[in-house]
């Protein structure tokens, strides 16, 4: 089974730091307004099926993407981390029932997004599903079985405990269009939409020909050879070397 899936962050009017996380590694993945504008112009033209997800929580998808992408007929995957509910530049309780009113998939991005999600131990990632599940469940009063792995650091444990603590489907940053199962979970990779994409970049992501998902792959895969050399210092570098 294949299905593009589409990986947002936050969006912003006038500062990255408006909505979200707050630091220069978390900035580079905030789309402004006309930036994010433009990738769902030509989303819509290419009408071909995609999943849309946002990762964070961050408080623009309650004040700017949902509305873009209902305007569109679209819903999304809220992908929240739970700890930073209510916090400034994030979704509270209430807006977050909102959305899931509205139709929104609503699901765990971890409870406090751990720099190296894989390399904690098992029992701490046992702990953030749970933890982050049991929260969302008590905000909409239903049951919540998906989730994104913070960070795109995923490994057989991560699925495993994920699995475990009641998700049924895990989105990763790995850009494929592979869906596969593991451990009782459908994992499905991810292409994240950046600023300074081309404006056709979500288009050509989700319509043939491949070439520029064979692009992102390379270059995904690329990183995931460094990130380990680095280790713990690799969020470090990213926000030393993005630093102003």
């Amino acid at each position: 089974m294949r299905m593009a899936s589409l990986l947002f962050h936050d969006v912003f009017l006038s500062d990255p730091r408006e909505s979200g996380f707050a630091s220069p590694a978390a900035d580079r993945y905030k789309l402004s307004l006309p930036e994010f504008e433009e990738q769902l112009r030509g989303l819509a033209r290419a009408e071909f099926p995609c999943v849309l997800t946002v990762d964070d929580g961050g408080v623009s998808f309650y004040t700017v993407a949902a509305d873009r992408f209902e305007a569109l007929g679209w819903r999304a995957h809220a992908l929240v981390t739970t700890d930073r509910i209510g916090k400034t530049g994030f979704l509270t309780a209430a807006q977050i029932r909102e959305l899931d009113a509205r139709g929104h998939t609503i699901g765990s991005h971890s409870a406090t997004h751990p720099a190296r999600f894989s390399a904690c131990p098992v029992a701490e990632m046992l702990r953030e599903w749970t933890r982050s599940l049991r929260v969302l469940e008590d905000i909409l009063g239903h049951e919540v079985t998906t989730a994104s792995v913070p960070g795109g650091y995923f490994s057989s444990d991560v699925a495993r405990t994920a699995q475990e603590s009641g998700i049924r489907t895990l989105f990763t940053s790995e850009p494929t269009t592979r869906v596969s199962r593991e451990r009782g979970c459908l994992i499905m990779g991810r292409f994240t939409v950046r600023p300074g994409a081309r404006e056709d970049y979500c288009a050509r992501i989700v319509s043939p020909p491949a070439r520029t998902r064979q692009v992102e792959w390379a270059g995904w895969n690329a990183k995931k050879l460094i990130k380990p050399l680095l280790g713990s210092t690799y969020a470090r570098v990213a926000d030393w070397l993005l630093a102003p």
